[in-house]
């Protein structure tokens, strides 16, 4: 008789549960705008609330994600094997979760400014509302986008205490760059969402036509992030920067085109942009290449 694997220890657990691995996908954008933000360095405090606040964040939207869906995950074979419809996590644990994280997110809201504090409660209403959305309407994946594209607004209100309207720019591109991954990441739950009767962009306009969106979303997103960079002059490397990512999303649009249903590529790819943008930020910021840009 073979004996069964060992179960996964605590902490492990509840790095699976809160999926750590894929933290990176978007704490590269947080902390490259946050550098924007403060035009370098920020100050260590600053920095590490901002960071403890992005994860906070992410960790609440995500647990309460996971109890809202936990009856809807126990019926995809895709998350069946999730923690609380595979038993390992009760449903009260992730609201437990939910809720700490939340707490955590507005203290450290309040020790940034008071504008950061007061919007606060606009960024949780964000990252648990979208758990619903998928069961009323088919906005729901850029309204997950939405959620990713409080990230560059939330970076410069935490170091500046204001909103420069430039960064609305990069709001939009992040919104149109954050739709684009959901609806990739949607394509593989097509089938199981119209069996389950829940609405997304694919299963609205189908899966060939959301196909033929993701390269328009990936093409408007940079086109806002260039813009972006011209209206606060920074200098020639950032816009130098997103000609690699041009390339890996147009990669990324062709695995999507060859196999939609598959987003392990795509995503692995997501990750590698996140990364090169981050990248681009810090040459921009600290190796002075070039006079800075900007619009007449």
């Amino acid at each position: 008789m073979t004996a069964s694997p060992p179960a996964p220890g605590w902490l492990r657990e509840l790095g699976r549960f809160l999926e750590i691995q894929n933290l990176g996908l978007n704490l590269a954008f947080a902390v490259a705008f946050l550098l924007l933000a403060a035009g370098g360095l920020p100050s260590l405090w600053t920095a590490f609330l901002v960071v403890v606040a992005f994860v906070a964040a992410r960790n609440a939207g995500h647990s309460f994600n996971r109890w809202a869906d936990r009856d809807l995950d126990a019926q995809n074979p895709r998350t069946a094997q999730r923690a609380i419809p595979a038993g390992r996590r009760s449903p009260a644990s992730a609201l437990a979760i939910a809720a700490g994280s939340a707490v955590v997110l507005v203290v450290a809201a309040y020790l940034l400014n008071p504008l950061a504090f007061v919007l606060a409660p606009v960024a949780l209403v964000l990252v648990f509302g979208y758990s619903y959305t998928k069961r009323f309407t088919s906005l729901t994946t850029p309204f997950l986008g939405l959620v990713q594209a409080i990230t560059p607004a939330a970076a410069f209100i935490a170091v500046r205490g204001t909103l420069p309207v430039p960064v609305l720019a990069a709001v939009a591109g992040m919104l149109a760059w954050g739709t684009a991954f959901e609806t990739i990441h949607s394509l593989g739950d097509v089938a199981s969402d119209r069996a389950l009767g829940l609405r997304s962009l694919p299963v609205r306009i189908g899966v060939s036509a959301s196909v033929r969106v993701v390269p328009v979303l990936h093409a408007v997103a940079l086109a806002l992030l260039a813009l972006f960079g011209l209206w606060i002059h920074l200098r020639p490397a950032y816009l130098v920067t997103l000609v690699p990512i041009a390339a890996l999303a147009a990669v990324a649009d062709r695995a999507v085109a060859r196999e939609p249903t598959a987003a392990r590529s795509p995503f692995q790819l997501h990750f590698a942009m996140a990364a090169l943008f981050l990248a681009g930020v810090v040459v921009t910021l600290f190796v002075p290449l070039g006079p800075p840009l900007g619009l007449p």
